[in-house]
């Protein structure tokens, strides 16, 4: 089973001008791909993009710097590509589960950047991760990696945070009947059902009440900024200096956001063993405009995400009950509605 594990490291002056030379190349890569495949009838394999877009295009004087960085993450671009159409289709047909997918898009600078190695573009020493061409970075670590890394992905979000994230392999955990039972044991009650909201982030079966973090302020000063952002004039440097303010502010609610579920879940799953939620159609209820914001900053999506993958790590049994389900009209001890 593979797992992923990110730390952040905080990159010289000289890495990050070479950090900023190689987001350039797999996102210029990546762009002059995609419009190949647009323009194509028949949609190219990742060889023959390969050679059009790096091997042919390093000869040419307009994409001669390709040269300057590793040539690992720039296959890697294009290999992603393929691997983008190929999610797409399976769409289409049906064959992936899940909400429909769209078609690639280029990608912009402004945007998140990212550019994975794979063996051979990168080596872990001690502390410190050798990638090619950059030179030795230094994570903060926070936890060991379980086995050695397949590919590592060197991350630079919108607020100029930079981000390794290694792809691992994971033992997955059997847990034997012994330990089975003693895990059932430590949960204090037998079940619970909870009730998501906005006001009250959840309410449980047992009375008890989780309030959310009061993301209203941060968000008011997100709404300021970015009516101040679309009054700016492009080109300019104060315009990028708005847009990374927002994205801090933005990045400051997702990092409260994910710290309140982690603990509440934990919680949750530790105390109960059988754990009961409502599917909520959250994609329909974000069409209510005077709700909408609200809703996107609960994250009842990804409390619902780690309560089950928490249940399946401690033993506990996770139910989701339909949102049909009449709960509130059925008598608890006759079953009539």
């Amino acid at each position: 089973m593979k797992a992923r594990y990110q730390f952040r490291f905080y990159p010289t002056d000289q890495q990050q001008q070479s950090l900023r030379s190689l987001f350039g190349c797999v996102r210029v890569v990546w762009n002059d791909a995609l419009a190949i495949c647009k323009q194509s009838d028949k949609l190219p394999s990742n060889n023959d993009l390969q050679k059009l877009v790096i091997t042919q295009a390093k000869k040419t004087v307009e994409r001669s710097w390709l040269s300057e960085v590793s040539n690992i993450p720039l296959q890697q671009s294009v290999a992603d590509l393929g691997v983008a159409y190929k999610n797409f289709f399976d769409s289409l047909k049906g064959k992936r589960k899940g909400k429909k997918l769209g078609s690639p898009k280029f990608k912009k600078k402004t945007n998140q950047q990212t550019a994975r190695f794979r063996i051979g573009g990168f080596s872990i020493k001690g502390n410190k991760i050798y990638l090619a061409k950059i030179g030795n970075i230094s994570p903060i670590w926070t936890r060991e990696l379980p086995s050695a890394p397949s590919s590592v992905t060197v991350i630079k979000d919108c607020a100029n945070r930079y981000f390794v994230s290694f792809v691992v392999e994971v033992e997955p955990v059997n847990i034997d009947s012994e330990a089975l039972a003693s895990l059932r044991a430590s949960a204090k009650n037998q079940s619970i059902g909870i009730d998501l909201g906005i006001k009250t982030f959840a309410v449980m079966s047992s009375g008890e009440k989780a309030e959310s973090p009061d993301y209203s302020k941060l968000d008011r000063k997100i709404r300021q900024l970015q009516k101040k952002l679309a009054r700016q004039p492009k080109d300019l440097k104060r315009k990028d200096r708005t847009r990374i303010q927002i994205a801090k502010l933005h990045n400051k609610i997702a990092d409260t956001r994910k710290d309140f579920l982690q603990k509440i879940s934990t919680k949750v799953v530790s105390e109960n063993q059988t754990i009961i939620l409502e599917d909520l159609n959250v994609s329909g209820m974000v069409k209510n405009r005077k709700l909408a914001r609200v809703i996107s900053l609960q994250g009842w999506r990804e409390f619902r995400t780690l309560c089950e993958a928490k249940s399946h790590k401690f033993g506990r049994v996770f139910h989701v009950i339909s949102r049909w389900e009449p709960t509130s009209q059925v008598c608890s001890e006759c079953g009539y509605k």
